[in-house]
């Protein structure tokens, strides 16, 4: 993002380095709580946990940047490249949060009181599973290219 000065000049960055640094971190402490804790549905659950704030932070913090740029470029900003790595990460945060997450969820509730690894339902689980990680993993990689290119 282009550089400004007062408050926009620290907070933008700082909003973007805390949004990719959490999604980064994220993802390691997930896979160390699946290392370290044996009852991988307790791992499971922290880690969702840890997957939803972080969610919301990418949902401010990516909001807040889309609407900073919008109010200081005016329709310029959709001509620029940050912008739009912005807006797919921002929609990607959306569409798992909201809409993988919750049908993740669902699996999990409908195999109860089995593990959904256990269930029915564990080929459909590891399908969305798979294509929610697959979008995090987009999200960090955008993230780290957004830092790199905003310097």
């Amino acid at each position: 993002m282009a550089r400004q000065s007062g408050l926009t000049g620290w907070l933008n960055p700082l909003l973007l380095t805390f949004w990719v640094g959490a999604l980064w971190m994220t993802a390691i402490t997930a896979s160390v709580l699946f290392q370290t804790i044996p009852d991988r549905q307790l791992a499971g659950q922290v880690a969702g946990r840890l997957f939803t704030i972080v969610s919301y932070i990418g949902l401010g913090s990516g909001l807040w940047l889309l609407v900073q740029r919008l109010a200081s470029e005016g329709f310029s900003a959709f001509k620029q490249g940050l912008f739009w790595v912005v807006l797919i990460m921002w929609i990607l945060v959306l569409i798992g949060e909201f809409g993988i997450q919750p049908l993740l969820a669902q699996l999990k509730a409908s195999a109860l009181p089995n593990d959904v690894m256990q269930s029915v339902f564990a080929s459909r689980f590891r399908t969305w599973h798979g294509v929610a990680s697959i979008a995090y993993l987009v999200e960090c990689l955008l993230g780290v290219w957004l830092v790199v290119k905003s310097r």
